[in-house]
């Protein structure tokens, strides 16, 4: 197996819409020191796909995309002690090139996966499922009785976030767009959910907390939100800045969170949360354990194949999405 093959892959030569994704044929050369290579079963798709696709975060060019997939590892370079031939793998690394039938990447970066969890389940919910987890366990350490704000709750990494808001026993206030998606959100553990295209969510959020604002705001819309999102907060509260789907953030300055009731803010990144294998061991054994008990469950509501990828591109920025979506190769 260790030979030069030739596999089918995504590749862009510049930035753009959809259109600029390319389904070609590529050489994959044998996993170096370190590397393993692996053959997937199915494919993530999520928001920070779109972001490197059209510029917002640079990659030198041409490249691949995608952060995220399962498979079976067929071949190990030199060196390699995490995974073996044969192994049914997961993982959610900030290398693109996801977006192929087998890749090479550093075996650093997989994860076994338990026998209960199945390749589709494990590609939908590596990235979003060990954001939720740093999101709740680390970037602030979530208590039972604790009231958060979480925008985008119908989503992807939101229905999962809902689940576990849950079996922490936090009350979750969700955002979503509609009312069908607002139901979705409450139907997973969300205790209320705001329909931000009917509803002042800053009016809302004050209304069910008595006043008194959240602990916390989880915020991956960016430019729409984010103001709301502050005057939604209680004092000494936490601002969770973890994505852009609107647009990046305007500018604030620090005056701004002491007028506001001296409130903390974050920008935090998986990677940065996971950029040593201990961390990433940790955080992967607690998502792997909510799953495999069935606390949090994985909802996949659309599939395309890896050669239509354009049109999941398509989907997903038109918000025609809800829960997780796959790439099967």
């Amino acid at each position: 197996m260790n030979a030069t093959i030739t596999t089918k892959a995504i590749r862009v030569q510049r930035v753009g819409g959809p259109d600029v994704m390319e389904y070609v044929d590529v050489e994959l050369p044998p996993p170096g020191p370190g590397e393993a290579r692996v053959k997937h079963e199915a494919i993530g798709l999520n928001f920070i796909d779109v972001y490197f696709r059209t510029g917002l975060y640079p990659q030198p060019l041409p490249n691949g995309l995608g952060v995220e997939g399962a498979g079976i590892v067929e071949a190990v370079g030199e060196g390699v002690t995490e995974v073996k031939v044969g192994d049914r793998v997961a993982y959610a690394a900030r290398i693109n090139g996801a977006y192929a039938q087998q890749r090479n990447l550093p075996a650093a970066l997989l994860l076994v996966l338990p026998e209960r969890i199945g390749f589709d389940t494990a590609a939908a919910m590596m990235l979003q499922g060990l954001t939720v987890q740093y999101l709740f366990h680390r970037t602030v350490a979530l208590k039972a009785g604790d009231t958060v704000l979480f925008h985008a709750a119908a989503g992807g990494v939101g229905l999962i976030a809902c689940q576990w808001a849950k079996v922490l026993g936090v009350n979750l206030i969700g955002t979503a767009g509609s009312d069908e998606k607002a139901a979705l959100a409450k139907a997973h553990g969300a205790a209320h959910v705001i329909n931000y295209n009917t509803e002042n969510f800053v009016e809302r959020v004050r209304e069910i907390t008595g006043g008194k604002g959240v602990s916390v705001v989880y915020d991956s819309i960016g430019k729409d939100t984010f103001t709301g999102s502050l005057d939604c907060l209680a004092p000494l509260g936490m601002m969770v800045s973890f994505g852009n789907a609107s647009g990046p953030v305007p500018a604030i300055t620090l005056g701004e969170l002491a007028s506001r009731g001296s409130l903390f803010i974050t920008r935090p990144a998986l990677f940065s949360y996971a950029s040593n294998r201990a961390n990433l061991e940790e955080m992967a054994a607690s998502l792997f354990g909510v799953v495999s008990s069935g606390e949090v469950k994985i909802e996949i509501n659309q599939r395309y194949s890896l050669a239509h990828i354009a049109q999941a591109h398509t989907d997903l920025e038109g918000r025609k999405t809800t829960g997780s979506t796959i790439i099967v190769p």
